[in-house]
């Protein structure tokens, strides 16, 4: 072997000499310097909640001594151990993966940037800001906090770090500014802290690292990606370039390259080093084979990949997928080799077959699931990804703590907690309702079909089914004295009287007294009458009554009894009045039971209404709403119970009442504590060592969750068991019982206890004052039964003590053995209450303080884990209560908690333990989505498995994918990372595509993600993570894009290289570009409240305090939609002043960091999430019928502060003919010209362009440049072009929203943003601008296209020539459906065009555009040419104005003939010849050769200043300087 080795490298010698390896390196670094990684953590632990964050931070007060003498690895290490104190081994792998992410560094920055907003005072390390005022030092703040009453309070946000100390409202708050760690940091919290607890002051701390040292982060968590382009026309500049130095190369040497294994060989033979390196570059070139496949040999490829991706030992197949699906264009012929079995291709189509039917996915779609959650890829990035794993890491923790593993674990996850509904019903089959109406049994409703499937004819929208069923309740409780009943009682009878198919029924909440007047009393008197008129007559009758009774009433009085008299002496004078309304009434009956009913139900204040046990809200009940509210609630009811019926849940037989009364979110009572949405669990899940509650000492030293565990292991309970012997519902009665409230509470919760079976109830006693024999005496007596008496005797003994009358005896001196019971074993209780120590009740008192945060004496219940309470003094709960809470917990979630737990066999006691702590554990957990349970039916030859660590947390992780598609690409590298970072049990299906027509990939991919922070081999910190691709094919040409997450604004900073076009044929070493995170996006939704609509033209400015104007926007009125660049730190968002500001106000705001209704909307950046807000505006009310973007003068004040559209001002360089008081004298004397270019060739047509339009033409110029796609040596260039040619320019940059479709081609990217953000790209006081494409050379003056006329259009284009007649077979708008759809109009070309931004912005054209392109760009097929075809196919909704001919010229439409008068030469590429288009602007424009080499001479001059400017620089500091530097990486 080892001379077939020598053999081969000897002849490779002969022909190689070895050459530096080749290859494209990106990087992308955040625009703001690197956190420590303290700082992060400290943050990391902060999620997890304030207490953990502030021991913590006492944990590390002075840490950062330890970084002089360490290496940065072993301080990394150190401050990971210092987080372990705190994390599970899982959360510290995700702590370790949050810091190779940076995802905390946005959130420090953040702090910094607040800091420097303050601004922090001189040469300060650490300093605090007490209302304002600053100080530097400790001494200081006695002073500052006397003086701090008089100024303003700070303001906080969300997210700041806030001491636990005492709370009060009424104090001081100081701002300390510090970097944790140092020791001046220690010294201000040591003072802080201490006066925090005091409850002096407020203290809150804000990051502030006072002298950061310039280094470079790089970001991870985005894909890179080099597509192959085609080479159809040429279009690369033939410019040389200066190669960049070599990248160290780290190959991958553990591949096989055609049967060698490298390395292997370079361990064996180490002298052959430099070789082997040769050898195997030779090996790969001759396989990186990208000669085109035959159609034949395509078909397979995607099941070839999974073959040969299962094929491989599991370890290595993640490793193979990632290689086969990011280096594909290389790999694809070696894939057609592979055979495929039978029974392979079988499972995959039967599996394929049931996802489709169970989930919706399809033959090559990717989907990931973790523990049945769905992340979608399109939406999630790694950040987001990070979250789920955290919040899913709790739940697992807890489970997998409280003993519930394999199986059973990710049963008890998938267990649907509908715990929190926010529409309760109340049950409505009650007696005291009087029905008015009933529409199964009324004659009335007798014409009407009464069959279910009626609801199953389809009808006009709108219409509401008449069914002879009472599908829809109306019950109203009314006080009929109360003013508001009047409408409500007419509204009833409107719907009575239009056959609405509405029951609809009373209650009347009227005076409770026994022997009570109706001649004194109206309410009751008129409760009377009703009966009378509903016995006598009938219950509609009674309806009429009460509308003319309720007639007679004016507006502002109430009903009296002169009016019920006068009514009945009017309508019945034979009736005898003082048998109807007197004393004695006759017509009395059930007038007690409405009282009752409205104050059992637990509902608010009359007048209510309920739909079908529904309350509605107060909002609702306003009477002018109310009909339409109903109407609706009618409409919506409808589709739920077509539902119902279709499913056969709701049968012919069955009673439809009844039936909606049975659903889980009907409820006997309404009491808004338990009912509530905000709930508060205990956390059961810690296994403290000690279970000790007789050493206070002890337990107060247990965290929260040690102190809750050692509660749940002590406590001993009353039970009354289901026949299983297990209880579901736990409850914890908190409250001292030597008070009566106390012993209320307890006493209603044993009623209950005993008429309910399944519960249990244990009793915490949290006495009013210090714990002693005398104040104790109950609850030992109490405990002391607990221990020495059976269930039900110490129950009954218990509830016996608890009697008001018992109480009062002990109290008198009785005995407590005097007041035993039969039944129970005297001398244990005896014995085991004189001997009873108190210290066990002092626990329970400080668990009462530090974890359910009650004071003495106050009472609570705590029902399976939820806290319900503090309750007020006066506040009951009552044995309904009970009752409604244990049929909330049943039916949400503690039901099918047990029936889980009872299938995995143990003892009652344990199991009811078991399901209290899980209950508690699954409801607290924040409610995704719903989690799926995807399954395979076969999976032997389509599925790789990865099978788990024993005995660890695990993560349940299905991944669907295609090995050959971008999902491929970016989940094989995820996957494995996350197999670093969690213990999971893989499964990967193959989800192959049969009979591929084309090349699935034409990229090489790089998903950038480390599962750490990696190191040096000298244990500096590297920098952070690239995107390396190494031995790729030459011959391709490539053009890098970067997919990053939604909310990054990212660009080129530096990169000799052209990016758009590589070539590495042509390029020694490795090409190298590096990215910039410039901005982070704001994107925000805007709409006119009293409208409804957004506000066309809207404009906001975002800036900090003390800049209030840094970036600008208009609102679009597509979904009302802006974007706003802005970076981490907090932001205020304002109206821009002028017409935007003296029109409109904003009104509310959402998703933002100040209140909703505050004026100031402060947003806070700190994450690398999308942040998105929703802002709502009104009109002014003198300015109500004003428009913002009318015709009238556009206010000089926009003129004057123009910043820019979406950026400050980028530079703006103004030379000698245009002086800046010119500009703003004559606004309309500036040419406005738009332009935008990818690639080094392109940029050099560009400034060509630019050239030719400054020659011909005396008016001054701006050039607005598209920024994203711009070169980094363009923008560092184009300031020396703006000086010496005099003219000013606008880098604009805008995000292409989210919600529009995406393009993925980086030149239809271009083309998209030629034509869709017109509207949104430009301040509002550019009236016109032109766009002229980059290879265009202007030989008139654009001033004349500027001012021609329109004529109505919002903007120009020339239309194509026809002249050249040997090109007609290449004219494709001449047939088709461009020739049907144009009709007489032509078809125009948009190399230039010109737009009037005023008419354009008026009749709403970009969001025309958008919309339409919205529509077509779904279809692939469609807009082949983006930027030409969608104005083309909007002509008649859009008008376009004719340009006259000679405005755009181009050699392959337009004959030779009129090429002297163009105004215009357009360089477009030529179908029939496909000339490069270097060789065609030499031969078409004379001049274009005089330009090209004038730029390419001031080019020369600006790069030898450069290297004259390098050169001067001092040589480079001493080492030892440098040592100092890399220590404070951290």
């Amino acid at each position: 072997m080892r001379n077939i080795i020598v053999l081969s490298l000897l002849l490779l010698n002969m022909h190689h000499v070895i050459s530096a390896p080749k290859g494209v390196v990106a990087s992308l670094k955040a625009k703001w310097n690197m956190t420590p990684f303290l700082l992060e953590t400290s943050e990391f632990i902060g999620e997890d909640g304030n207490e953990k964050f502030w021991q913590f931070i006492d944990t590390v007060k002075e840490l950062t001594v330890y970084k002089q003498g360490e290496s940065v690895r072993s301080y990394y290490n150190l401050v990971i151990k210092k987080a372990g104190q705190f994390l599970s081994d899982l959360q510290v792998n995700l702590l370790r993966f949050a810091l190779a992410l940076r995802s905390y560094s946005p959130a420090v920055h953040a702090s910094q940037q607040i800091a420097s907003d303050e601004p922090p005072p001189e040469a300060c390390p650490a300093f605090v800001s007490i209302h304002g005022q600053h100080g530097c030092s400790t001494k200081d703040i006695k002073k500052l906090v006397k003086a701090a009453a008089g100024r303003p309070k700070p303001y906080l946000y969300k997210n700041d770090h806030t001491y636990p100390g005492v709370v009060k409202t009424d104090v001081p708050v100081v701002i300390l500014y510090a970097e944790i760690g140092t020791k001046k940091f220690a010294s201000f919290h040591k003072v802080l802290s201490e006066k925090a607890e005091e409850g002096k002051l407020i203290y809150v701390l804000r990051h502030f690292v006072a002298d950061p040292k310039p280094r470079n982060m790089l970001l991870s968590g985005y894909g890179v990606e080099l597509a192959i382009k085609s080479t159809e026309y040429k279009a690369v500049d033939d410019t040389k370039v200066k190669d960049s130095k070599a990248v160290n190369a780290e190959d991958d040497d553990n591949d096989e390259v055609q049967g060698f294994f490298f390395g292997t060989l370079k361990k064996v033979h180490p002298e052959l080093q430099e070789q082997l390196v040769e050898l195997r570059k030779h090996l790969l070139e001759s396989t990186n084979d990208m000669a085109p496949l035959k159609v034949w040999e395509m078909q397979d490829l995607s099941f070839q990949a999974a073959a040969r991706i299962i094929s491989v030992p599991k370890f290595d197949a993640l490793k193979l997928m990632r290689d086969l699906s990011q280096n594909f264009p290389s790999k694809a012929r070696s894939l057609t080799r592979v055979a495929v079995k039978q029974e392979m291709r079988k499972e995959i189509e039967e599996n394929q077959k049931h996802l489709s039917e169970t989930i919706g996915a399809h033959p090559g779609d990717g989907e990931l699931f973790i523990n049945g959650l769905h992340i979608d890829l399109d939406i999630h990035n790694p950040f987001s990804i990070l979250d789920i794993l955290r919040g899913e890491a709790r739940v697992l923790e807890g489970l997998h703590n409280l003993g519930i593993k394999g199986e059973y674990q990710s049963k008890m996850l998938r267990l649907p907690v509908n715990a929190v509904d926010d529409n309760y019903a109340l049950d409505i089959r009650h007696p005291a309702i009087m029905w008015i109406n009933d529409i199964e049994n009324d004659s009335t409703y007798l014409g009407w079909p009464a069959g279910l499937q009626d609801l199953l004819r389809a009808t006009f929208p709108g219409v509401i089914r008449q069914i002879r069923r009472n599908f829809f309740n109306l019950v109203l409780f009314l006080d009929p004295l109360q003013e508001e009943s009047v409408e409500l009682v007419k509204l009833a009878e409107l719907f009575y009287k239009h056959k609405i198919p509405l029951r609809i029924g009373f209650v009347f909440v009227v005076n409770t007294k026994d022997d009570i007047d109706g001649f004194s009393d109206a309410g009751v008197g008129f409760y009377r009458l009703l009966n009378y008129i509903a016995d006598e007559y009938d219950l509609s009758q009674a309806l009429v009554t009460m509308v003319s009774l309720y007639s007679k009433v004016h507006v502002g009085e109430t009903l009296s009894v002169d009016t019920l008299t006068d009514y009945l002496k009017r309508k019945f004078p034979k009736a005898n009045a003082e048998r109807i309304l007197g004393v004695e009434s006759e017509y009395d009956d059930k007038r007690m039971d409405g009282a009752l009913f409205y104050k059992k139900s637990g509902l608010g204040a009359l007048p209510l209404a309920l739909f079908n046990g529904v309350p509605l809200s107060p909002d609702e009940m306003d009477p002018d709403e109310l009909e339409t509210i109903i109407l609706q609630r009618i409409m919506d009811t409808t589709t739920t119970l077509q539902r119902a019926v279709f499913m056969g849940q709701l049968t012919e037989g069955s009673d439809v009442v009844d039936y909606l009364m049975e659903q889980a979110n009907v409820v006997p009572r309404m009491n808004p504590l338990i009912l509530s949405t905000d709930r508060k669990f205990l956390d059961f899940t810690a296994t403290p060592v000690v279970d000790d509650w007789e050493d206070t000492t002890m337990f107060s030293f247990l965290d929260i969750r040690d102190k809750t565990a050692v509660m749940a292991k002590r406590m001993k309970y009353f039970t009354n068991t289901g026949a299983d012997g297990m209880s579901t519902v736990t409850m914890w009665i908190v409250g001292d019982v030597e008070k009566v409230s106390g012993r209320k509470l307890l006493l209603n919760a044993l009623k209950h206890m005993k008429a309910s079976h399944g519960v249990r109830v244990g009793v915490i006693d949290n006495p009013s004052g210090k714990p002693s024999t005398d104040n104790t005496v109950l609850y030992r007596a109490i405990w002391a039964a607990f221990l020495t008496q059976k269930n039900k005797a110490a129950a009954d003994f218990v509830q016996k003590l608890l009697k008001e009358e018992k109480s009062q005896l002990l109290q008198q001196g009785t005995k407590m053995k005097d007041l035993l019971m039969q039944g129970m074993d005297v001398d244990a209780f005896e014995k085991k209450f004189n001997t009873m120590e108190v210290d066990f009740i002092r626990s329970q008192q400080l668990f009462c303080r530090d974890v359910l945060k009650l004071n003495p004496g106050q009472r609570a219940v705590i029902c399976n884990g939820r806290i319900l309470g503090p309750f007020e003094e006066e506040e009951e709960f009552t044995v309904e209560d009970f009752h409604l809470l244990e049929k909330i917990t049943l039916s949400s979630s503690a039901e099918k908690v047990k029936a889980k737990v009872k299938q995995m066999g143990m003892k009652a006691k344990h199991a009811s333990d078991l399901v209290m702590k899980v209950d508690a554990l699954l409801t607290a957990a924040p409610k995704g989505e719903v989690r799926r349970d995807v399954h395979f039916i076969k999976d032997s030859h389509s599925v790789l498995h990865l099978s788990p660590r024993e005995n660890e947390v695990l993560y349940d992780v299905v991944a669907i994918v295609d090995p050959l598609t971008r999902e491929a690409q970016k989940m094989s590298a995820l996957l494995i990372v996350l197999s670093q970072v969690v213990n999971m049990r893989l499964q990967v299906f193959m989800n192959c595509r049969a009979k591929l027509s084309e090349m699935p990939l034409k990229s090489f991919y790089r998903f950038v993600l480390e599962s750490d922070v990696t190191f040096l081999a000298n244990d500096t910190v590297s920098s952070g993570p690239v995107a390396r691709f190494m031995e790729l094919p030459e011959s391709p040409l490539l053009t890098l894009n970067m997919f990053t997450p939604e909310s990054w604004m990212v660009q080129a900073v530096r990169s000799p290289h052209d990016l758009d076009n590589i070539h590495l044929q042509e390029v020694s070493g490795v090409v190298t570009a590096e990215y910039e995170l410039e901005h982070l996006l704001l994107e925000g939704h805007c709409f006119d409240l009293s409208t409804g609509q957004p506000p066309r033209g809207l404009q906001f400015t975002l800036g900090m305090s003390r800049d209030p104007l840094m970036y600008d926007t208009i609102v679009m009125a597509n979904l009302g939609y802006f974007q706003l660049k802005a970076s981490p730190g907090a932001w205020i968002l304002r109206l821009r002043k002028g017409r935007s500001e003296d029109i409109y106000q904003i009104l509310t705001h959402d998703g933002t960091d100040s209140p909703a209704d505050d004026g100031d909307v402060i947003v806070v950046l700190n994450s690398f999430h999308s942040k998105i807000i929703k802002v709502r505006v009104q009109k002014k009310a003198e300015k109500i019928n004003e428009d913002l973007l009318s015709e009238t003068s556009e206010s000089k004040g926009i003129w004057d502060s123009i910043a820019s559209v979406w950026s400050t001002f980028e530079k703006s360089i103004t030379g000698g003919s245009s002086k800046k008081d010119d500009g703003e004298k004559k606004k309309e004397d500036v040419l406005n010209i738009f332009s935008v270019a990818s690639g080094h060739l392109y940029e050099r047509f560009l400034r060509i362009m630019m050239l030719s339009v400054l020659r011909h033409t005396k008016t001054p110029i701006k050039f607005w440049f598209l920024k994203n796609y711009l070169s980094p040596s363009f923008k560092e260039t184009i300031s020396h072009m703006a000086e010496s040619y005099g003219f000013q320019y606008e880098l604009v940059h805008y995000k292409w929203p989210r919600w529009l479709h995406q393009q993925t081609e980086k030149q239809r990217i271009i083309w998209g943003y030629k034509i869709l953000f017109l509207d949104v790209l430009f301040p509002l006081a550019v009236d016109k601008i032109i766009f002229v494409d980059a290879d265009q050379i202007v030989r008139a003056d654009l001033k004349e296209l500027r001012d021609l006329d329109l004529e109505g259009a919002p903007y120009g284009y020339t239309p194509f020539c026809d002249s050249r007649k040997e090109m007609e077979g290449y004219r494709f708008w001449k047939t088709g459906y461009w020739a049907s759809h144009l009709g007489h109009r032509k078809y125009h070309i948009s190399a230039l065009y010109v737009v009037d931004l005023k008419k354009f912005r008026k009749i709403a054209a970009g969001d025309r555009l958008r919309g339409q392109y919205q529509a077509l760009s779904q279809d692939p097929n469609s807009l082949s040419n983006l930027d030409q075809d969608l104005p083309n196919n909007m002509i008649h909704q859009v008008a376009i104005k004719s340009l006259p001919q000679e405005w755009l010229w181009c050699e392959t439409w337009c004959d030779d003939a009129s090429k002297t008068v163009a105004k215009t030469i357009d360089l477009c590429n030529n179908p029939k010849t496909k000339e490069p288009k270097l060789t065609a602007a030499a031969r078409i424009v004379p001049e274009w050769v005089k330009y090209d080499n004038e730029i390419k001479q001031l080019l020369r001059q600006v790069q030898a200043q450069r290297d004259t400017a390098t050169q001067k620089q001092t040589p480079s500091p001493s080492q030892h300087k440098k040592a100092d530097n890399l220590r404070d990486e951290l």
